[in-house]
């Protein structure tokens, strides 16, 4: 793109009025020939911004950032030097000018130019035929199901496109705009026969704009049946790039450069939702994979003087947890914080707004994880941990990702917890240093003699199936009084399950769709065989170890929910169980 006049910048520069430019980003008062307020770039409670109306110039006298009304757009705006100019210049009424234009270079930017116009006038088409057409009544009842207010409808500009063929494409052939220019802007489509239609009908519209508010295309939701997919977007073209897009960013952008922040989520209502609940800084990727022009996009909200955070807020799905993934892969060269808020499965943050109100949206983003910690969490969520292998394969890559954690950290001292609890393992056992690169990141094996981490997780649980199956209605009884979550493993509760309903013969009516249950419950019963009844001491020693070890899972859980007066109880119990070890090693001694 060819470079502005120095003309055009200084025309630019004389016509902004600087006051009146910084009062849309912070109060000022007059003090002498200066005007000052509070920083827009730090937080601060005593005013040390000044503004110089004459020279139109400011600096803080806090944190050192100073500039002329350019350099102010660009920090507060997010935008290029190149953007901040016709920004000012599109406010300011001055027409710009650029170095060297070539005549083929000035005749794309006229037709890009009357592409942006006849969007624009798309848009308000579509959202007054929202507000005042008879047809949209049932678009108009479902964004108020969703809690939507005309309010927020009107500010994002949201329409509704009638379900004739040609409304669009009479209203904009009458305005001057040619059959090419409709096509070229996503709004008409050819048919089969060469025939010109509207692309979008009978659809809730919702535009998509540029950073500065230009209308790019629409994001279409269907209201009928059988017309198509349920969403549609305008195909890519000159002006429209689904990768670059963020619905939202226009509205959101001034709020996020303030608070150094995005939220990102994946639908049109959870934006609308979220800017509705004071959640400002919203945008959504749309349902897809977040690019590098997104996530170059949200990184300027970070600058010198802070790093800028992105809190993703995507479905807690695994399709979900990928995209957060592969976010926090495309992040690492940003500098961007990136963090993850934790939403209940099947929710959206539409829903959860309109179900538990803003505070409980705001009280998951205080929450939010970090990214290691949410990769962590995710790895420990699909382990499986009803095989000493998997826990081993899950214990392995554990210490793998928190190993990138420095030493001597509250969060990396927080992921060891949590993988020890996970894996029900001794944190000793995650604390281990992953093996160097040339090993493939494995663990080492077992020494000869030696049992692996997740046998010993499980080892405690099956050696109180068999003493228990051993010991004939005392041991019927224990297993009686084991409740799901004394055991770690699913398959273990699966296994105490089976074996309370076929105490006399394990072996009978095992699932034929089950076979790790059958492996297991044929193991234990063919144990139990082989010795002798144990001793009700001994039982309940076996018993209690497990309890005092589910009871710290649950407290670990407790922690990290915030849930102080759980962990107070638990620890009570806790406390029970260990005196009541105790009366029984004395037993037993």
């Amino acid at each position: 793109m060819a470079l502005f006049t120095k003309d055009t910048i200084d025309r630019v520069r004389d016509a902004v009025d600087m006051v009146h430019l910084v009062s849309e980003k912070t109060d000022l008062r007059r003090v002498g020939s200066r005007w000052t307020g509070l920083c827009p770039f730090h937080d601060e409670r005593t005013p040390s911004f000044s503004v110089n109306a004459e020279e139109k110039l400011y600096y803080c006298f806090g944190c050192g950032e100073g500039g002329d009304a350019f350099k102010f757009v660009q920090q507060t705006e997010g935008l290029d030097f190149q953007e901040a100019v016709e920004l000012l210049a599109e406010r300011s009424g001055v027409q710009v000018e650029r170095e060297e234009d070539d005549p083929r270079a000035e005749q794309r930017r006229r037709r890009r130019e009357r592409l942006h116009v006849l969007l624009d006038r798309a848009a308000s088409f579509y959202a007054k035929y929202l507000r005042e057409a008879d047809e949209p009544a049932r678009a108009r009842e479902y964004l108020s199901s969703r809690g939507l207010s005309d309010e927020v409808l009107t500010e994002f500009r949201v329409g509704y496109s009638p379900s004739a063929w040609d409304r669009m494409l009479v209203g904009a052939r009458q305005s001057g705009f040619t059959e090419e220019e409709l096509v070229a802007a996503g709004l008409a489509q050819r048919g089969r026969g060469g025939g010109l239609y509207d692309r979008f009908r009978g659809r809730i519209m919702f535009p998509l704009a540029d950073a500065r508010g230009r209308v790019l295309g629409f994001g279409a939701r269907q209201m009928g049946e059988g017309r198509g997919p349920k969403y549609l977007n305008t195909s890519e073209n000159d002006l429209y790039h689904k990768g670059r897009q963020l619905f939202g960013i226009d509205v959101a952008r001034k709020e996020a450069m303030r608070t150094g922040r995005f939220v990102v989520v994946e639908g049109y209502t959870d934006v609308l939702a979220l800017h509705q609940a004071g959640i400002r800084e919203a945008v959504a990727i749309m349902g897809t994979a977040m690019t590098q022009e997104q996530l170059a996009e949200l990184a300027k909200v970070g600058d010198s003087n802070r790093r800028g955070s992105v809190f993703l807020a995507l479905d807690a799905d695994r399709a979900g947890r990928e995209a957060m993934l592969r976010a926090a892969r495309l992040a690492e060269d940003r500098g961007v914080d990136l963090r993850v808020i934790d939403m209940p499965e099947g929710t959206d943050p539409a829903d959860l707004v309109n179900k538990e109100g803003a505070d409980a949206f705001k009280e998951r983003m205080d929450r939010a994880a970090p990214m290691i910690e949410f990769q962590v969490r995710r790895l420990l969520a699909d382990a499986d941990l009803d095989t000493p292998s998997g826990r081993d394969q899950a214990l392995r890559e554990a210490r793998k990702l928190i190993s990138a954690v420095p030493e001597r950290t509250a969060t990396r001292d927080a992921l060891v917890r949590e993988a020890a609890d996970r894996l029900d393992v001794p944190t000793e056992y995650v604390m281990l240093a992953p093996a160097s690169s040339a090993a493939g990141g494995r663990a080492p094996a077992p020494a000869p003699g030696q049992i692996s981490a997740g046998e010993v997780a499980l080892r405690a649980e099956r050696e109180f199936l068999t003493s228990a199956l051993s010991s004939g209605e005392l041991g019927r009884g224990y297993l009686s009084r084991a409740g799901d979550d004394l055991f770690s493993s699913n398959l273990f509760s699966r296994a105490r399950d089976h074996l309370v309903a076929h105490f006399e013969d394990p072996l009978a009516a095992l699932p034929a769709d089950d076979p790790a249950l059958g492996a297991l419950v044929t193991d234990v019963a063919f144990a139990a065989q082989e010795r002798s009844a144990s001793e009700e001491s001994a039982l309940r020693m076996s018993f209690l170890q497990l309890e005092q070890r589910r009871l710290r899972r649950e407290m670990a859980r407790a922690s990290r929910d915030g849930d102080h007066a759980r962990n107070t109880d638990l620890a009570a119990a806790e406390q029970k169980v260990l005196q009541e070890l105790g009366v029984v090693m004395g037993q037993t001694a």
